[in-house]
């Protein structure tokens, strides 16, 4: 097996998915756009579902990528060898496929960049296929099953199908286990059984990799032995839920997604996520400040090596350390990173460090090294603050026990929730001053109780979903193009968009400018929408190269990470105004006089240079349905 670098690795798979015919469009923001149901982009998929429900992409039918991800919800899980929060997915679509060859095309691509690329030993590879389900009257996936035996035949190794992996495991030789809609079915909503109607899905063919050649014969991949590394996913989007049940798809969809981390760890041989080339150089210089070695501090390194990356990604892409939402998990990323620090005895500022030798290595995301400095300033801005915090929590413990004397576990909670000061530190700071801690096994019942409340509400926040595409939220994204554009006739040619969430209820807008502004400001950006809601103005949009929509005065954030052609979306009203020409995915209305009266509701700062609008619409949305949408999913 190769070692290679996580550029090389990056641009070893690029450029072989290019060779069988697929064309690259950059990662998108980990911050997603128009998807109020989740805070950050948590999979390859999420971006590519508009082109996976039927629109067209601009470039073609078929796709790579390698994009950004992150997935929160198992925090508390970072620390052991294969947890991550920021990973990088990468991917190879198939829109519209011709449904004779679509499964063998894509075994074929993904096998051959593994095996015969990269060198992944194919003793090592296991993979897992769809049995099939009387109940649903949905065949077994017999196609797949016999390339992917033909493939292990190829290079010597005789590929039994287990059909009862739970009960045999590896036992009797299997290669390939078979499992149910459990397992090897991928739609929206996880189960075929609550697919609504008119929606795709199919079986998936997943690839793992054996971390223990030598392990327990019973174990299988869906075991919990932890034996088996999942290494990538082959979803066959195949069918379609009608009232009749499940109907083929003459035009068959194709996703591919693998972690790029997980690949380098197969690379490695070994078990360890952060033994790969993607941490290494980090694990040094943290090695350097701490002066403690990684092999006895494990947990504690991993922590501040996952967070300390999550986070300078997450800066980059706008979610920047705040109290609310995005910017709150960044705050929260960075605190255990600092407090996990402490625990291996660095005292002083050191994130930024860390950040730094991240950002230099990134050099596949170009737009990243030009934004190092700011990136590096709100680090260490947020570092020194939350260094702050830790001596107002000294200070609340010793307070605390002039007036009461001791400190229970559940009041020691209490300092960690409030002030962010961690047990560790507070049963150091208590020995030091001749204290220890009183009903210690307290601190454990309130942190539970805590991590199932945040659990609780972290499953629904971060889960990640499709693209709101209802009538309420397409025309408020509509009315968002229209604000942008008003900003930057009131306010100047300087403002872009930082963000946005919008939901059925309400616009979220955020924007660059470092005042705040005044009523009156406020009034002639409302008029402006307005004024052009009422122009009656028709929205269309037109694909073009990236740099013919640039020069020409198209509004766009980040053009770096838009594919060579883009979609532009003009609002126009029947005099020839132009109201707004912007970069965007859909969905829109299609002409603005159905979307009624535009009301800001409120204006406040988001972050430093960074202002943030509220707004609703005024409208019985039932009179707009029928002048949705533009794009048709």
């Amino acid at each position: 097996m190769k070692k290679m670098t996580p550029d090389q690795l990056r641009e070893s798979y690029i450029g072989y998915m290019k060779k069988t015919g697929a064309s690259q469009v950059p990662s998108a923001s980990l911050l997603p756009e128009n998807d109020p149901s989740t805070l950050f982009t948590g999979s390859g998929m999420q971006p590519m579902v508009p082109y996976l429900l039927g629109e067209i992409h601009p470039i073609g039918n078929e796709i790579t990528d390698i994009q950004k991800c992150i997935r929160t919800v198992d925090i508390e899980e970072v620390g052991d060898a294969s947890h991550l929060t920021f990973f990088e997915m990468i991917g190879r679509w198939e829109f519209r496929a011709n449904e004779n060859d679509y499964k063998r095309k894509q075994i074929e691509a993904i096998w051959n960049w593994q095996i015969k690329e990269l060198g992944i030993d194919p003793k090592r590879l296991y993979i897992s296929a769809f049995k099939g389900s009387e109940e649903l009257n949905i065949e077994r996936d017999t196609e797949t099953i016999r390339l992917w035996s033909e493939k292990f035949k190829a290079v010597g190794i005789e590929p039994v199908v287990e059909e009862e992996p739970y009960k045999y495991g590896t036992s009797r030789g299997g290669r390939i286990f078979l499992y149910g809609e459990k397992e090897n079915w991928w739609s929206r909503v996880g189960s075929p059984l609550d697919m609504p109607v008119g929606e795709p899905g199919g079986p998936d063919s997943e690839m793992f990799f054996d971390l223990e050649p030598d392990g327990d014969s019973l174990d299988h991949p869906a075991s919990d032995s932890g034996r088996f590394l999942e290494i990538g996913n082959n979803v066959f989007m195949c069918y379609k839920k009608e009232k009749s049940g499940f109907v083929k798809m003459k035009n068959p969809n194709i996703d591919y997604g693998g972690g790029l981390e997980r690949i380098a760890t197969a690379l490695s041989g070994g078990r360890d996520i952060y033994n790969t080339a993607f941490f290494l150089n980090v694990r040094q210089k943290l090695e350097e400040l701490s002066g403690k070695a990684y092999r006895n501090n494990l947990k504690s390194f991993r922590i501040i090596l996952d967070h300390v990356r999550a986070a300078t990604f997450l800066i980059h892409d706008g979610a920047e350390p705040s109290n609310s939402d995005a910017g709150y998990v960044t705050r929260r990323l960075l605190r255990r990173a600092i407090r996990a620090g402490r625990k291996i005895g660095i005292h002083g500022n050191f994130v930024e460090k860390l950040a730094e030798v991240y950002i230099d290595e990134a050099t596949a995301y170009e737009d990243f090294i030009a934004n190092k400095k700011k990136v590096l300033e709100i680090i260490n801005k947020e570092e020194t603050l939350f260094c702050k915090t830790l001596q107002q929590g000294e200070a609340e413990i010793e307070k605390h026990l002039k007036n009461k004397g001791s400190v229970t576990g559940a009041e020691a909670f209490y300092f960690y929730e409030t002030y962010g000061f961690p047990l560790e530190l507070t049963e150091e700071f208590l020995a030091e001053k001749g204290y220890s801690m009183e009903e210690k096994e307290a601190y454990a019942e309130a942190a539970r109780r805590h991590a199932e409340m945040s659990r609780t509400a972290s499953a629904g926040k971060f889960k990640g979903g499709l693209a709101d595409s209802s009538v309420e939220t397409t025309m408020l994204h509509t009315a968002a193009h229209l604000l942008l554009a008003g900003l930057r006739k009131v306010l100047g040619g300087h403002v872009i968009q930082k963000g946005s969430n919008i939901t059925a209820e309400r616009l979220r807008f955020d924007f660059n400018h470092d005042e705040k502004l005044t009523p009156k400001q406020l009034s002639e950006v409302e008029k402006f929408v307005n004024d052009a809601i009422a122009s009656k103005a028709v929205v269309s949009f037109s694909e073009m190269p990236k740099t013919e929509a640039k020069e020409s005065g198209v509004s766009g954030n980040f053009w770096d990470r838009y594919p060579d052609i883009v979609k532009v979306y003009t609002i126009q009203d029947a005099e020839g105004k132009i109201w707004s020409r912007e970069v965007c995915g859909g969905p829109h209305v299609e002409n603005t006089e159905c979307l009624g009266k535009f009301r800001i509701v409120k204006e406040q700062s988001s972050s430093s240079g960074v202002r943030r609008i509220k707004a609703v619409i005024d409208k019985n949305f039932a009179d707009c349905e029928k002048s949705l949408p533009v794009t048709s999913y």
